[in-house]
């Protein structure tokens, strides 16, 4: 089994917060990150595939293929935009970083397995000290 990353980077406002719930409650909560006024991120996304290398090309995937796929369905709709009010793929869900990696595996998932690779990892990187990790 070889595993392939591809790395991509995108920058993104975003507020943690319930509507449900206070400016109060959220700052109690979610810190700075419930700023009302927003606040973004520079992030770095990596995404993980698994399989075994085709016989004709060598390869698990084209990486240009891999990379058109990240562009396309994730960096296109993110880079430079405030997730919680423009991202679709992240609509009815708090923008936190843990349901971000959820929700750009259910948007890759589909195009990397008619690719031909299974998807294996999503992680990304907020800041230099926080990181999270998907596997399905």
């Amino acid at each position: 089994m070889i595993f392939l990353t591809r790395r991509e980077r995108f920058s993104a406002a975003h507020r943690m917060f319930r509507t449900d719930w206070s400016d109060e409650e959220n700052k109690n909560v979610f810190g700075k990150c419930s700023n009302p006024n927003w606040h973004g991120h520079n992030y770095v996304l990596w995404v993980t595939i698994k399989g075994e290398p085709s016989p004709e090309q060598g390869f698990v995937m084209n990486i240009n293929i891999l990379k058109q796929i990240i562009l396309e369905k994730v960096i296109d709709k993110i880079d430079h935009k405030n997730i919680n009010l423009e991202v679709e793929f992240m609509q009815g869900r708090l923008a936190t970083t843990e349901n971000l990696a959820v929700a750009i595996w259910n948007e890759l998932e589909p195009s990397v397995k008619l690719a031909g690779a299974m998807l294996h990892c999503i992680k990304i990187e907020e800041t230099e000290n926080n990181s999270i990790e998907y596997y399905g």
